[in-house]
């Protein structure tokens, strides 16, 4: 079966949620997503106002609080709110690359080797049992290997050992202070490959949330190796179903996995920084135009908030004076999206007044560099 680059972006659409706000449970929602970036604190809030109908910031602040919803360093090296019951087989797939990764330069750099930061974790973990700030972290690891070596332990040990960040108040859970607590894991991690069962679930969660999807969209997302994708894949071989894509390569996907038709409406919508969607594929033309992506994802990894017109990036948004939000639009857009936009922004300004009404302001010198654009200030609540 082929399937067209259109009907690819439906299906993203529909498994993330964007086609229609669902009536979902925090936990539920991000379940059924199956990762949201988390670099910023702001960002799985706003990706979930996009997704949940009658959207309460409160439940997310409870789900983090509980740990229903946990934070910690997964795929692509980077902070992720994931369930919880996902965060186990999350971490055991992508221990190999955060092994090979983030016990890197700095780490090597104070004299550590791999096999150091594994013979640490054990320890680590039993001090991290209760809520543990940076400070105490680092204060420990200078205990055992020395002030001069702690500050580089540190950088490699904090996402290479299996923590969760702790809420630490603020209008986003997360300040710009973290604490961690460890993670319920039935053994310290080695830097072994993963189980195969492990990474088959892994593979299946992602096409879940994101297929139908290629090897290098898997590969992409997790930055695991393409070799032991394709094992997993061939193993999962009476399980999955291949498509032929666009371009004739080989995608997979979840039987009965939502694949709304080509011509499906799509709702625009105001992105949060970072959104998985525009994040989770090796070409970022199911979501970004090409013409468009040097924009949105900048030369040091930033990810700006974006607007989606007819299921693309149409252009980027940020706070304006008085609760409003500034759209700056990328192409010509029809009054009927700008409608749309405008009850978006009315309550997205709503979400922002009560936390954070400047929200990604640390990011605005970005504006200057985009290019001349239609741009409008759609008024707050």
């Amino acid at each position: 079966m082929k399937i067209g680059a259109r009907a690819l972006n439906r299906a993203t659409l529909a498994r993330q949620l964007l086609l229609e706000r669902q009536p979902l449970a925090v936990p539920d929602a991000v379940r059924r997503i199956v990762a949201l970036q988390a670099q910023h604190a702001p960002s799985p809030y706003l990706a979930l106002w996009n997704r949940i109908t009658g959207f309460d910031p409160a439940e997310v602040d409870d789900a983090f609080a509980r740990r229903t919803v946990v934070k910690a360093t997964l795929m692509r090296i980077t902070l992720h709110a994931v369930h919880a019951d996902d965060h186990r087989v999350f971490r055991e797939a992508v221990q190999p690359t955060l092994y090979a990764s983030r016990l890197g330069h700095r780490f090597a750099a104070a004299g550590l080797t791999p096999a150091d930061g594994e013979e640490l974790v054990p320890a680590l973990l039993a001090f991290a049992d209760r809520p543990r700030t940076a400070a105490d972290l680092r204060a420990w690891l200078t205990e055992r290997v020395g002030a001069k070596r702690a500050e580089g332990a540190w950088w490699g040990m904090k996402a290479y050992a299996p923590l969760l960040h702790v809420p630490t108040g603020g209008p986003w859970s997360f300040g710009e202070r973290a604490s961690f607590v460890a993670a319920p894991v039935d053994t310290p991690p080695r830097g072994r490959a993963p189980s195969p069962d492990a990474l088959r679930t892994f593979v299946l969660r992602y096409l879940e949330g994101f297929g139908p999807a290629s090897v290098a969209d898997v590969a992409q997302f997790t930055m695991l190796q393409r070799t032991p994708l394709r094992k997993a894949l061939l193993d999962l071989d009476d399980v999955v179903e291949r498509l032929e894509g666009p371009d004739g390569t080989t995608l997979y996907d979840v039987p009965g996995a939502p694949r709304p038709p080509a011509d499906t409406s799509a709702p625009p919508r105001l992105m949060a920084m970072w959104d998985s969607t525009l994040l989770a594929y090796a070409d970022r033309g199911r979501m970004i135009p090409e013409e468009f992506r040097r924009l949105v994802i900048r030369v040091n990894g930033d990810v700006l908030p974006t607007v989606l017109a007819d299921g693309h990036v149409a252009g980027v948004w940020r706070p304006a004076d008085g609760g409003g939000v500034e759209v700056t639009a990328f192409r010509e857009l029809s009054g009927a999206t700008w409608d749309v936009l405008a009850e978006e922004a009315g309550s997205l300004g709503g979400l922002l007044a009560g936390r954070d009404p400047w929200v990604y302001g640390r990011y605005r010198h970005w504006w200057a560099k985009l290019p001349e654009a239609q741009v409008r200030v759609l008024p707050g609540p």
